[in-house]
């Protein structure tokens, strides 16, 4: 049995809590709602209240750090209000926040769940060796934060950079249902279904793959426009229509070392 703090159980975290306590482990998890916590504590979690800010912690992260050997930091950088030119790094800052907690705690594991944001588009095919290079405000702080932890010599950290998330209750094809001139259609999907989210993270954690970068997506690229325009059939949605004005993303991102070094096998299924 192992103990786990997972730093946000939300759309992921709450499942992958859930998850893991039905694998044994002892699990924390924190909120930043009240009204979660009895929520948490109901499915057998240890709740806390936590809120990281760009300049301040919450007094309970230590008991909420205390007596875990692996934090899972799982919290979205949310930064479409920030204005793009300030300096002020929001997300930065609350990780650069965060890292004294960990280093006074025993953790010497972390897990951080970053996105594919951090490469551009530039790129025909992606591995874990490709240099990354952000367009997005997001996938910058991402990437800064991704370093911030690496180079923290107190504990191990591997890296987990998802592709875009997808579950029963999340589809992107549900906001592209009957939007028209859509850009990019002969562009690759790369995608994540929840549940290979957490299983990754199971096989992460069960074969103590530490110091390491994954790019997680599913390998399983057809493209935008023939693979929305299937799901919207099949969810009898209307159909979203693409323009080939704009259609220059041949962006596909590799699986390849999650398969080979994890040994893990996708389930395509779910896609």
């Amino acid at each position: 049995m192992k103990q786990i703090s997972i730093l946000g159980c939300g759309w992921l975290g709450f499942p992958l809590a859930k998850r893991l306590l039905e694998k044994g482990n002892s699990v924390k998890g924190s909120t930043t709602s009240e009204n979660k916590l009895s929520i948490l504590k109901d499915s057998g979690i240890n709740p806390f209240l936590v809120a990281l800010e760009s300049e301040s912690v919450s007094e309970s992260i230590n008991d909420f750090l205390s007596e875990s050997e692996i934090l899972i930091i799982d919290i979205p950088p949310k930064l479409r209000t920030v204005d793009p030119s300030s300096e002020k790094k929001v997300f930065v800052e609350k990780i650069k926040n965060l890292i004294p907690f960990i280093e006074k705690s025993i953790v010497k594991k972390v897990l951080f769940v970053s996105s594919t944001s951090v490469y551009g588009d530039e790129n025909d095919f992606i591995t874990e060796e490709t240099v990354p290079n952000p367009e997005t405000e997001s996938g910058k702080q991402l990437l800064l934060a991704e370093n911030i932890l690496l180079e923290n010599k107190n504990f191990q950290t591997t890296i987990l950079r998802f592709g875009g998330l997808i579950g029963e209750d999340r589809h992107p094809v549900k906001h592209l249902s009957g939007k028209e001139n859509l850009e990019n259609p002969d562009a690759p999907i790369n995608l994540i279904h929840q549940n290979d989210c957490m299983g990754i993270i199971e096989a992460i954690i069960n074969q103590s793959k530490w110091n390491e970068v994954f790019n997680a997506v599913a390998p399983f690229h057809p493209t935008r426009e023939e693979y929305y325009t299937q799901k919207a059939k099949e969810q009898n949605l209307v159909l979203p229509k693409f323009s080939s004005e704009k259609s220059n993303i041949k962006k596909v991102i590799s699986s390849g070392k999650i398969e080979n070094v994890l040994s893990y096998q996708f389930n395509l299924e779910n896609y």
